[in-house]
């Protein structure tokens, strides 16, 4: 797939589970076990665009009929150079919904398009450090 720039990019979080595992004769207090990770949803925000692009046509072959191809999500974080302070790489991202904003006939708004992927686990690459401030969220979609 090729670039896609969205506005707002959410859920850019990872926790680990715990287990709680009581000792014979210890009634102070239970041991906490770190278990398998666990990662949210991947939303990202873009205003509505004319005509499919490859992200609509994707994500509507995954909830219309049911055609699951997953893809890797770089998503970079930019400075005002446009050059990548933070990227998140997403593995095996694939269309869980697909939501559009309310339209309104009396507002001069952009209709807002939101994507929820889900995903196997992400990986953070910095791949420059830099003092410049961010400035955008660009994201780009790779099938595998």
């Amino acid at each position: 797939m090729a670039e896609v720039s969205f506005s707002e990019v959410g859920g850019l979080s990872m926790e680990l589970g715990v287990e709680e595992l009581s000792e014979g004769g210890e009634n102070r207090y239970t041991h906490r076990l770190p278990t398998k990770s666990k990662f949210g949803n991947l939303s990202l925000k873009r205003g509505m665009l004319r005509g499919d692009s490859e992200v609509v046509k994707w994500v509507t072959d995954a909830i219309s009929n049911h055609t699951f191809s997953t893809c890797t999500v770089l998503v970079s974080l930019l400075n005002f150079n446009h050059e990548p302070i933070r990227t998140w790489k997403f593995v095996k991202a694939w269309p869980l919904k697909w939501v559009t904003g309310d339209l309104k006939a009396t507002d001069n708004a952009i209709v807002i398009e939101t994507f929820d992927l889900a995903y196997s686990f992400f990986t953070i690459d910095n791949p420059k450090e830099s003092g410049t401030r961010p400035s955008a969220q660009t994201t780009t979609n790779q099938r595998q």
